[in-house]
């Protein structure tokens, strides 16, 4: 896999809240709290978001049991890898602007 550019907060937390598997509500939720509730996804923005995972390939939906509604998502490997690499951009933004704020970084 070559070099991913860089995520959009609301993909960010998708993806995170997949870390184990959830169905839709569920990564609303969890995308709402992680975020201290700057990121609060509409159900429409959300499955829209998660169509768009799929094709990338990032998530997957698991098997729906008989009878049910509802469908959960997982991360698949390639999805973990994005994932894992974004965090480390993260990090980097994060030393570089530490290195030249110093003890400015939280004024």
């Amino acid at each position: 896999m070559g070099e991913t550019s860089a995520l959009t907060e609301s993909t960010y937390y998708i993806l995170l809240s997949l870390w184990t598997p959830q169905h839709g509500y569920g990564i609303m939720q969890q995308t709402e709290q992680l975020s201290g509730e700057r990121v609060r996804l509409a159900a429409g923005t959300l499955y829209g978001a998660l169509n768009a995972l799929c094709e990338k390939g990032w998530i997957a939906p698991l098997p729906v049991a008989h009878g049910s509604r509802r469908k959960e998502y997982e991360l698949t490997d390639t999805g973990r890898t994005v994932l894992r690499q974004e965090l480390s951009r993260l990090r980097q933004l994060v030393k570089h602007g530490e290195s030249i704020l110093g003890g400015d970084a939280d004024a």
